[in-house]
């Protein structure tokens, strides 16, 4: 059996899965799983949040206007201070 992504085998994922439970131990997999389950829930939501976000100002948003050709006034200079002695 190979898998598409990075051409893994099963001798390949055998190895992996050993590692990872020799490293976090078998009380700690589930915790983990979970946790990335709920972080990858919560990236999917914000990301369908900022896409509606985006649509709606989108069709929200009146025509574009064509950007206008004046330039603003150009700042007035200040005059020396002077010393007094």
């Amino acid at each position: 059996m190979t898998l598409l992504f990075l051409n893994l085998g099963g001798g390949e994922i055998f190895i992996i899965l050993l590692v990872v439970l020799l490293f976090f131990g078998s009380k700690r997999i589930p915790e983990l799983a979970k946790g990335l389950g709920k972080g990858m829930r919560e990236f999917k939501d914000a990301m369908s949040g900022i896409e509606s976000e985006v649509r709606n100002a989108a069709n929200d948003a009146p025509a574009a206007k064509a950007p206008s050709t004046t330039t603003p006034p150009a700042p007035t200079p200040e005059e020396p201070k002077k010393i007094q002695e």
